[in-house]
């Protein structure tokens, strides 16, 4: 196992080195420029060359590209170009925001795909499985954007249940410590500010859960449904173990291992994929950030916050592959 986890890590420098080049490469094949995005109208050919110079943009791309990876080796990404604020502060005070919005949202998925799926599996062809794949379909079709704009059609302006937007109240003046505000709420005893920060995470974690759920609801049922076949399970269940016990022990706990790894995939593409959400919510994590250096052509922004959810991608895989070894001891014992 040690071998492994050596093994998955010395890789991680070759992935990551690979990873700088593409997105250095993308970010300068964007459409016009910093330059052009910050001058606007005001633009002219003496005042770009100026900002490309300010900025070492007119420097040989070789002379860019090992200036960025240098800083990047020191977890330094440079300034924003239009806010002219350190990315490393930006992407420390966003990222909070994103992690607890995509935990909230795989919670839920998880939550609620396993037991769908296994009690799906279990009444096989029954009508309790139509309803559950019919719906995780409609799950997977219906886009994100979509669903927020009726998730806060419905709760927040009809019912009144929700709040719609941001992460607080904004009359609301709380502590927080860590940035997770949820987190933040439980280690200061505010039991109003938890109450608060749990009620604006319902919306939005709801609406970027649901294609996870419909996908680790499917992927259960499936595993269920192929585990219930085994050998195994049918000598421990001609053995007269109870039910539940089969289920527990060898049904569901095998079943898990495929469920891991979609859980895994989805985590890490939630984490960088959350720009739609946030967007709709005014959430303000690392989604919006990026969308807006998009706009900007913010090249330290990009270059900093993609390779950085790049690594927090490959941490989250790496830690996947690890809970095999929980999971199934022949991988242990491999």
């Amino acid at each position: 196992m040690l071998k492994f986890v050596v093994r998955r890590l010395l890789l991680l420098g070759p992935i990551l080195f690979g990873l700088s080049i593409l997105v250095f490469v993308w970010v300068r094949a964007l459409p016009g420029g910093p330059a052009d995005a910050l001058l606007g109208e005001r633009a002219t050919p003496a005042r770009v060359r100026q900002i490309r110079h300010l900025y070492g943009l007119d420097r040989p791309l070789y002379r860019q590209y090992l200036t960025y990876l240098d800083r990047t080796a020191h977890l330094q990404f440079g300034q924003s170009i239009s806010t002219q604020r350190n990315v490393s502060d930006e992407i420390r005070r966003r990222f909070p925001a994103t992690v607890e919005l995509a935990t909230a949202a795989m919670l839920f998925a998880v939550a609620l795909g396993i037991p769908l799926g296994f009690l799906a599996a279990k009444r096989y062809l029954s009508w309790f499985d139509h309803v559950s794949m019919a719906g995780s379909l409609l799950g997977i079709s219906v886009p994100v954007f979509f669903l927020a704009f009726i998730l806060k059609y419905v709760f927040a302006v009809k019912l009144h249940w929700l709040p719609s937007i941001g992460r607080l109240d904004v009359t609301r003046s709380a502590r927080h410590p860590t940035g997770f505000y949820v987190l933040d709420a439980i280690v200061i005893l505010d039991r109003p500010a938890l109450w608060d920060a749990l009620r604006h995470l319902v919306l939005p974690a709801t609406a970027l859960g649901t294609i996870p759920l419909a996908i680790v609801t499917r992927i259960t049922r499936a595993a269920v449904l192929e585990v219930a076949n085994e050998d195994y399970v049918r000598t421990a269940r001609a053995k007269g173990m109870p039910g539940r016990v089969v289920d527990r022990r060898h049904v569901l706990r095998n079943a898990m291992l495929p469920v891991s790894t979609i859980v895994g995939l989805q985590t890490g593409l939630l984490l960088s994929g959350a720009v739609l959400t946030e967007l709709v919510f005014s959430w303000g994590g690392m989604g919006s950030f990026l969308e807006q250096a998009i706009f900007d052509r913010d090249f330290p922004v990009l270059q900093g916050g993609i390779l950085f959810l790049a690594v927090v991608f490959v941490i989250v895989n790496l830690l996947v592959d690890l809970s095999y070894g929980l999971l199934d001891p022949r991988v242990r014992v491999q």
